[in-house]
């Protein structure tokens, strides 16, 4: 089985809704990533993104550049008895979105990766396990800028994000 970081944009009543009813959310979360499922929407036409498997050296990256705002866990908790996979989803309100959003786009990938050895991922245990094949912090990039494209279209849009690990 593998683990997905997926997220959610969700509008201010939205918000208010899935913090009030973590059910209705979970139902949210089905309805919309099924009706985006066929369409396949651009990361920032899209309401639901996955940084798939990238999630790990993704927060790896960011922790490691001191990165503001935690994209990859969400930051407030919304569901705390609720698993949506792996542990209970949070959220990032606008206010976070937009400065994630902006820290983002000031940060490209390849600052991220400047010096760092392959062997510091695998050392840590970053998911998924296969940093010494050729290419594979390479890998990374195209999930970092589809994020970062995501979140820019949910900040313009001053939504919020709901966040979690499938």
């Amino acid at each position: 089985m593998s683990m997905i970081g997926e997220y959610l944009r969700v509008t201010a009543a939205e918000l208010a809704r899935a913090v009030d009813d973590p059910d209705w959310a979970a139902d949210l979360v089905e309805r919309i990533r099924e009706a985006e499922d066929d369409a396949e929407p651009a990361p920032s036409d899209a309401r639901h993104f996955s940084t798939y498997k990238a999630w790990d050296l993704l927060r790896f990256l960011l922790a490691r550049a001191g990165f503001p705002v935690d994209v990859v866990h969400g930051e407030e908790p919304f569901a705390e008895d609720d698993d949506w996979g792996y542990g209970p989803p949070k959220y990032l309100p606008p206010s976070r979105v937009r400065l994630a959003a902006q820290a983002l786009r000031a940060t490209p990938y390849d600052r991220l990766t400047s010096g760092l050895d392959p062997a510091e991922l695998t050392a840590a245990e970053v998911y998924p396990v296969m940093w010494d094949q050729p290419g594979a912090v390479e890998w990374g990039r195209h999930w970092y800028d589809a994020l970062t494209r995501f979140l820019s279209a949910a900040a313009s849009a001053d939504d919020a994000l709901l966040v979690w690990l499938d």
